[in-house]
């Protein structure tokens, strides 16, 4: 009867650890749902940040230039077919040969030297405009480096590491707050680039590149690796999140804390933590410290997972931590070859990391 008792006990205590790891895995999916606008579309011809609107203009002018330039050969072209064409009357002889025209060849040497000349001034100054820039000193430092096929990005001041979703303060025309981006790769080549952000900037292996963005409209905006890297290149994507200063700053603190330990989800943490797992991940606050991939200490606070190819549900990270290459063929993330009940453990654990 004791034996019974203590059994029905445990079966209760388990039920209700249960429904309380169902119960936060409902809410944290349902508060990333909401907290989560639909993304920008890449769209180079609404610009939304400085560098990004100094490159529209510059590209509007020189397609004015170049589209004046085609409507007068195409002009000259179709006088030309319609003037001379072959006539039912044409005897086929040759007509007179003209030589030598000075104004002609002067016209066609000069006229094209200056177009490539106002083209060229052009383009410097929008390129000395964003290169050389004088940044404020509020300007929001991060450093990102480019794996095979995600993004790494450290916040040096506030002393922290995200992955694959990068938070940046709206920028006041009152008080200019941009961000400046150190650019650095660690295995290949990859490239930086949110269209309605900032042009494209290469991140080089033993090469340090810079750029910066000054958002002006709060928003999702969508990127990716612009130079192919590997087989999974085109599933490299980012997001950048710009925010309110009073969210980024609420952003901040949260991702400065460790992650959180829930008892419920125990038996996830155990299996997470005496697994190759650690060796590639960190979750701070825990034994692992692996720096191989992503950091996970927050990772239900992002909306995606394998940078972009996927949206953070639990299904979806289910599959990614039993078989990587349904999700992403070709990643560098091994498949762990752990018991379904381990994967529903290891899922459960990491969807309390928010």
């Amino acid at each position: 009867m004791g034996e019974e008792h203590t059994l029905a006990l445990s079966c209760t205590r388990r039920g209700w650890l249960v429904a309380k790891q169902a119960l936060l895995v409902a809410v944290c999916e349902s508060t990333l749902r909401a907290a989560t606008p639909n993304p920008a579309p890449g769209n180079i011809f609404a610009p939304a940040s400085t560098p990004a609107d100094s490159i529209y203009h510059l590209s509007l002018f020189v397609l004015a230039v170049t589209g004046a330039i085609f409507v007068v050969v195409f002009s000259l072209l179709v006088y030309a077919v319609l003037k001379f064409r072959r006539r039912a009357d044409d005897d086929s002889s040759e007509p007179p040969q003209i030589y030598g025209s000075n104004q002609v060849e002067l016209a066609w040497t000069v006229i094209p030297v200056v177009i490539v000349v106002v083209l060229f001034l052009a383009a410097a100054r929008v390129i000395h405009a964003i290169e050389d820039a004088k940044l404020p000193p509020g300007t929001v430092e991060v450093t990102a480096i480019g794996h095979q096929f995600w993004w790494a990005f450290q916040y040096p001041r506030q002393g922290f590491i995200t992955a694959n979703e990068l938070h940046v303060p709206v920028s006041d025309p009152k008080n200019p707050t941009p961000t400046h981006i150190t650019l650095m790769s660690a295995d290949t080549n990859h490239s930086f680039w949110v269209p309605k952000l900032a042009g494209k900037t290469d991140l080089i292996p033993n090469r340090v590149n810079n750029m910066w963005i000054e958002p002006h409209e709060t928003g999702v905006y969508l990127g990716q690796c612009a130079q192919y890297c590997g087989t999974q290149h085109a599933k490299m994507l980012l997001r950048v999140i710009v925010e309110t200063p009073e969210d980024f700053e609420k952003w901040l603190a949260n991702q400065k804390r460790p992650a959180m330990d829930v008892v419920s989800v125990a038996e996830g943490r155990r299996v997470f933590e005496t697994t190759a797992c650690v060796d590639c991940h960190t979750v701070a606050g825990t034994n692992a410290r692996g720096k191989f991939g992503p950091d996970l200490t927050h990772l239900m606070t992002r909306a995606t997972i394998a940078s972009g190819a996927a949206t953070n549900t639990q299904e979806n990270l289910r599959l990614w931590i039993k078989e990587p290459d349904a999700i992403k063929p070709g990643s560098l993330m091994p498949a762990m070859q752990l018991s379904e009940q381990e994967i529903d453990a290891v899922t459960a654990y990491l969807m309390t990391l928010h």
